[in-house]
């Protein structure tokens, strides 16, 4: 069963399993639009005892190239700011969903996109993916909530030079550092996120939202 979210994201649902699919091609680029339909994606899946885990994916090519700068250069301050906080929903909505997430990594995770993956309990990335931190290429610095989960997933040392560099970081350092949990080919990438799935699928919904309710609490 397939709900179409909005013009840019779909939420497809099988075997108890839940994917909701970025397509904003080329490269996925967040822009305000965007962010509000991954926050809505995201939300509609509360309450429903027909999924027990979720699949965040961005199609074939690349996961999310980070925000839409083109369109965020277009926008007055005050529209800057409601751009920021749309983005901060859409990753807070993600990180929210009661069931078991995995981030399905493929071409590139950029700023944003890498903070949308951060939010996922799990990262499968293809083994040619970059990801990177990259806001200060721009001119720019992440959120407080953007450098918190980095810090969470690889540590303050690592976070700080990721963060100041805003370097690329290949798939062999990002599995050795933690911000991705398993590296498989390429094509693979939808695949064994629904592995990962899939090991949920008899787990009772109730029992899965409060296991994941536990992580909140530290």
């Amino acid at each position: 069963m397939t709900d179409v979210v909005g013009e840019f994201v779909a939420l497809h649902v099988h075997d108890r399993i839940a994917t909701l699919t970025l397509s904003r091609p080329p490269t996925n680029a967040l822009t305000r639009q965007l962010n509000r339909e991954i926050e809505a994606g995201a939300r509609a899946l509360t309450g429903r005892d027909d999924v027990t885990s979720v699949i965040l994916y961005g199609g074939h090519e690349v996961f999310s190239a980070g925000a839409d700068l083109p369109e965020r250069r277009t926008l007055t301050a005050a529209e800057d700011r409601l751009a920021d906080e749309a983005a901060a929903r859409a990753v807070a909505a993600v990180a929210a969903i009661t069931r078991p997430t995995v981030a399905a990594l493929t071409g590139y995770a950029l700023g944003g996109g890498l903070t949308l993956a951060l939010a996922a309990d799990w990262r499968t990335s293809g083994d040619n993916v970059r990801l990177g931190a990259t806001e200060i290429l721009d001119g720019l610095a992440p959120t407080d909530a953007a450098t918190a989960r980095l810090t969470r997933a690889v540590g303050e040392s690592a976070a700080k030079d990721l963060v100041f560099s805003g370097r690329f970081v290949g798939a062999d350092e990002a599995r050795a550092i933690g911000l991705v949990d398993e590296l498989v080919a390429p094509d693979h990438v939808y695949d064994a996120a629904l592995r990962w799935a899939g090991r949920f699928a008899d787990s009772p919904p109730a029992a899965l939202a409060a296991a994941k309710a536990t992580f909140a609490l530290g």
